[in-house]
């Protein structure tokens, strides 16, 4: 279970990173709203994963779940570069999570 709510809490990092940026500095609200429903949401399910999973684990796993999804959104959505360099880069950020998550003892 505490691998599941880490992976949500991931997901929900990436809704509350995206959010801020339509949010406009918190000056437009039903985006805002959303952008805080998901990083309390996100903040609350990586508590919970915490309670097993050892700290470094599961915020390396969060953070990596986090800036792997804001970047593909970012290169989706915003049309960002999608250069082949960003793109190992990338591949690396998901390289390290399987390697904690394989790595894992819980």
């Amino acid at each position: 279970m505490a691998w599941i709510s880490l992976f949500i809490a991931g997901l929900l990092e990436v809704v509350w990173a995206i959010g801020l940026k339509y949010s406009e500095n918190f000056t437009k609200l039903w985006p805002s709203v959303i952008t805080l429903i998901a990083l309390v949401g996100s903040f609350l399910l990586l508590s919970h994963a915490m309670r097993t999973l050892p700290v470094g684990t599961a915020y390396a796993i969060w953070t990596g779940i986090g800036a792997l999804g804001a970047a593909v959104v970012g290169i989706i959505v915003f049309k960002e570069p999608a250069n082949a360099m960003r793109v190992i880069s990338l591949c690396l950020i998901i390289i390290g999570i399987l390697g904690i998550k394989l790595s894992s003892t819980t």
